[in-house]
């Protein structure tokens, strides 16, 4: 009997969490680099995570969040991606499961960092002296100066003079280049039209800039920063995509899109 007779017929290696995480990153056209730059995970650790060595990363929690976060970054099923996981690591107790769904080591930006709990007491401080300040007439009245009467003017204006004050301008809609500049350094982003045509991909250092071209059909954005990019139209400034730190695609950034998001910000200088 030759070798092939030796094969049980039908049966064929099936892959695991991490295989199927780097098909699909390959598949995306992306590189371990950028995967590392836009979830935040450090590369070694997904090195790791493709090798399907969970045991290697610190802890049963980092090996389900980072698998998650990195699920969702190459358009897997970031549930089905951790159950795999668990079922590859054994089958974990109940808190560790609560602890997976609610934490992903992934996300820096779930992690409240000591400063920031610094500066939240420092922002509830100024809340209780501003609600002091704001009720204080309320709780103790007559502290306050006596209220200010303003005289009155002989001749006052009749309804038709009030009609013919002028309605201020509506400001002009901005017209003109499309302008993404990178607020932070290492800051990956990819463009691309409607047709899927890469037009520009980096990662971008801060203050560098990428001028969308006008003729471009559809042109969208894929990023994980989206709140590290100012955006102009003909030089005045328009409202980001988010200030959220999470990973977005397929965003229009034509003006008219743009535009149709939110009215314009102030004239950029």
């Amino acid at each position: 009997m030759s070798d092939e007779l030796n094969e049980a017929p039908g049966e064929l290696p099936l892959d695991g969490a991490g295989q199927r995480l780097r098909r699909a990153r390959e598949q995306a056209g992306l590189s371990l680099e950028q995967v590392a730059a836009e979830t935040r995970i450090p590369q070694r650790h997904l090195e790791v995570i493709e090798q399907g060595d969970f045991g290697a990363l610190p802890a049963r929690t980092y090996a389900i969040g980072f698998s998650r976060t990195y699920a969702r970054a190459v358009g897997l099923d970031e549930g089905e991606i951790a159950r795999e996981v668990r079922e590859e690591l054994g089958v974990p107790s109940a808190n560790e499961v609560a602890r997976a769904s609610s934490f992903e080591p992934g996300d820096p930006a779930r992690v409240p960092s000591r400063g920031l709990a610094w500066f939240s007491a420092f922002a509830a401080l100024l809340l209780i002296g501003g609600g002091f300040a704001y009720f204080k007439d309320y709780f103790f009245p007559g502290a306050g100066p006596g209220p200010l009467t303003q005289p009155q003017t002989q001749g006052a204006q009749g309804p038709a003079q009030a009609a013919a004050a002028p309605t201020p301008a509506a400001p002009p809609t901005p017209t003109g280049p499309v302008v993404f500049t990178a607020l932070q350094d290492d800051t990956w982003v990819k463009f691309y039209d409607a047709n899927g045509e890469e037009l520009m991909q980096k990662q971008m250092a801060e203050g560098e800039s990428y001028t969308v071209p006008a003729d471009a059909e559809g042109p969208q954005i894929w990023t994980g920063r989206p709140y590290a990019f100012a955006i102009t139209i003909g030089g005045r400034s328009v409202p980001k995509l988010s200030e959220q730190d999470e990973i977005i695609r397929d965003v229009q950034v034509s003006a008219e899109a743009l535009l149709a998001r939110g009215q314009p910000a102030a004239e950029g200088g």
